[in-house]
């Protein structure tokens, strides 16, 4: 016999006859307080009897050490086929599982390596001029932003088992090393020892990943709730705008923090001084044409490729006019200098061993979770469109390696980017070959070209990272956070406003603390629902949500909804089931009757801990003392297990202990029923 009670709010229980019949009978006996009892049908009591049995005689759960070691197993090996036992295919599904390369890359045919070309071509053209603008937002050289689209993405090829994402530097990821490490190291006092920090930055990134990955701790990037996270990016988009009006005004000095009032501060001073208006010009014309071919693509999706190479064709066309014009000469910023040629070794420059490797630790945190969040929701999203499932641990794996190995080879961190890995799904890729194309176009850049990019403007840079700002932006999304829930909008503002006013730490810790004091609200506060049948069905619910829902006569079923009976809980919990008893206790009096029993549903209770122990026995002796039977059912696996070894079962009762609602209200109403003939009797 299959038996599943459900933890929704409907609770469906097997059809029981015995309960209709027996119910009658009570009801017949409240009227006339003369009915003889009559047995419940033999079979339906043996049955429930047997049910009870069933769940007071289940094994004991593993210990959480062997299932810490079975969640590791699992994340790095699949279970193997019931027909592989040998070590080769054991070690083969082992490698197919950590490099997915091995499993897809069998299957891989001519026609997909040239959709994938076609993508990876036209990434690089958005990538390019993305990673140089993003490098000048992490206060870094040039060159190290392409250094960035080249290591990583490989990586990721290999490991990774997303098939669109796009893997490089990103803006929000950008802002967080500039704004964090800024004050640790300044860049402009000592740009070597920024660029240290900057690496083992970047390890320390990849080591969290990883970890996080191995063990399965992918739900700390939960910390980071969907309101915090649009709040976030939503304020870090405004602060990553008005950094860039630096380059595009041509201001030389310009202050290092991020916060709204600094920066406009930091303008209008600098509009009094010396600025120099061609910068606005060439970087405005620039933005305009691009929002416009960025407007087409969207209107045309078939003209996708305009967006995705009008920035790529701004760097050239504007580098072009500077060349010719020697606009440097008058004023135009430029990049100058850019360092071509493979990503170096970056090993000798970790410094695990210096004065901020604290720091450096705590920065790299905080990235590794930015990053994770934002990568393995783009990776989901574009995932879902396509029909496959992503596994968050193992993406976490990879983009922890990847990070790893770029903080070797002169990189620093990287993630999925939402905008790329939009460009490379509409043009068509297959498979995250198109990212090694992307990776061999930039080496080639790197290689050749980066002469030719000296007159780049730095307005230009501005511009194009300007142009990629408002996806980061979402109204709508928090336009419906508003309406689905205003507590979630509360902490989606507080994160908003925390980046704009304060700094991105401080935006991320107020979201952080509201996420965890909704949280925890919830959790010292859970409902405690009156449960009622519904008529002619054997179905059991809230009698708020369903007034149409019968409370049986004696009986009085309640439905704990916390998922946890633990220290926060405890006491409100127990406070509150009193309450209800004594109310449903006071009516029943009025009534001219009495209550007989508790029924306390704990299907929803997932794991209980000392305190819930201890309150619950207490709801049972006082309980016991009013001359009230308490009836418990369906404790999931975890709790019944410490039920028995605190001996609470012993002190309710094992015959009191059920699978399902239906059998409690059989036993209760028969309890009801022996009541009313004592008294019929005496």
């Amino acid at each position: 016999m299959d038996v599943q009670p459900s933890s929704q709010q409907l609770t469906q229980v097997p059809p029981n006859t015995s309960i209709n019949t027996a119910m009658g009978k009570a009801s017949s006996a409240d009227n006339s307080a003369a009915v003889e009892l009559q047995p419940l049908d033999t079979d339906e009591a043996a049955g429930r009897v047997e049910r009870s049995k069933w769940l007071l005689a289940s094994a004991d759960p593993p210990p959480p050490w062997q299932q810490l070691f079975s969640s590791i197993k699992e994340s790095v090996l699949p279970h193997p086929n019931t027909k592989q036992h040998n070590r080769p295919n054991r070690l083969l599904t082992f490698l197919q599982s950590l490099f997915p390369v091995l499993k897809w890359g069998k299957n891989y045919k001519a026609s997909m390596f040239k959709s994938d070309f076609l993508a990876g071509l036209t990434l690089a053209s958005l990538c390019i001029p993305q990673s140089i603008g993003y490098a000048n937002l992490a206060k870094m050289d040039p060159q190290y932003g392409l250094y960035t689209s080249v290591v990583p993405p490989l990586i990721y090829a290999v490991m990774g088992s997303s098939r669109e994402i796009a893997i490089g530097p990103v803006a929000v990821v950008s802002l967080l090393l500039s704004a964090m490490v800024s004050k640790v190291v300044d860049p402009s006092a000592d740009p070597t020892a920024y660029r240290m920090t900057i690496f083992t930055v970047t390890f320390f990134t990849g080591a969290f990943q990883a970890l996080f990955g191995i063990f399965r701790l992918g739900f700390l990037v939960d910390f980071l709730s969907h309101a915090a996270i649009v709040g976030f990016m939503g304020g870090a988009a405004i602060v990553i705008g008005l950094q860039q009006l630096k380059g595009l005004l041509g201001i030389t000095h310009f202050t290092s923090k991020t916060d709204v009032v600094s920066v406009l501060s930091a303008v209008v001073k600098a509009l009094g001084q010396q600025w120099y208006p061609l910068n606005s010009v060439l970087g405005c014309s620039f933005l305009i044409f691009i929002l416009i071919t960025r407007f087409i693509g969207q209107r045309n999706k078939k003209l996708f490729w305009v967006a995705a190479t009008a920035p790529l064709l701004s760097v050239i066309v504007s580098t072009l006019i500077v060349y010719l014009s020697n606009a440097e000469k008058h004023g135009i910023k430029i990049v100058k200098h850019l360092k071509g040629g493979l990503n170096p070794s970056s090993l000798h420059q970790l410094d695990l061993g210096g004065q901020h490797v604290g720091e450096a630790a705590k920065i790299g945190l905080i990235c590794a979770l930015i990053a994770l969040t934002e990568a393995i929701a783009v990776g989901r999203s574009f995932a879902s469109m396509k029909g496959y499932h992503l596994d968050g641990n193992k993406e976490m794996v990879a983009m922890g390696v990847m990070n790893l190995v770029g903080s070797l080879t002169s990189c620093y961190t990287a993630t999925g980017s939402f905008s790329r890995t939009a460009v490379n799904y509409s043009a068509g890729c297959e498979t995250v070959v198109s990212n090694i194309v992307m990776s061999v176009t930039v080496l080639i850049c790197l290689l050749l070209f980066t002469k030719l990019l000296y007159y780049t403007p730095l307005a230009i840079l501005a511009s194009i990272i300007l142009s990629a700002l408002p996806g980061l932006i979402d109204l709508n999304e928090g336009y419906n956070i508003w309406k689905v829930d205003k507590l979630d909008f509360m902490v989606c503002i507080a994160a908003f406003f925390g980046v704009l006013f304060g700094s991105v730490e401080i935006g991320l810790l107020v979201a952080v603390v509201m996420s965890f004091g909704k949280v925890i609200v919830i959790s010292i506060k859970p409902s405690t629902e009156v449960v009622g049948r519904v008529p002619g069905t054997d179905i059991f619910c809230n009698i708020m949500q369903y007034p149409i829902a019968n409370k049986l006569s004696g009986v009085l079923i309640t439905r704990i909804t916390s998922a946890t009976f633990c220290f926060a809980n405890a006491s409100f919990i127990r406070e509150r089931i009193l309450k209800i008893v004594e109310d449903e206790n006071n009516i029943e009096e009025v009534a001219k009757g009495r209550l007989y029993v508790l029924i306390l549903d704990m299907t929803n209770v997932m794991n209980i801990d000392t305190s819930g122990i201890h309150a619950l026995g207490e709801v049972h002796k006082k309980l016991n003392a009013r001359g009230l039977q308490l009836a418990v059912v369906n404790p999931k696996w975890q709790v019944i297990t410490k039920m028995k070894a605190a001996k609470l079962i012993d002190k309710i009762g094992a015959e009191w202990v059920f699978l399902s609602i239906g059998d409690a209200v059989e036993a209760s109403v028969r309890l009801k029923m022996n009541g009313l003939n004592s008294i019929v009797f005496n």
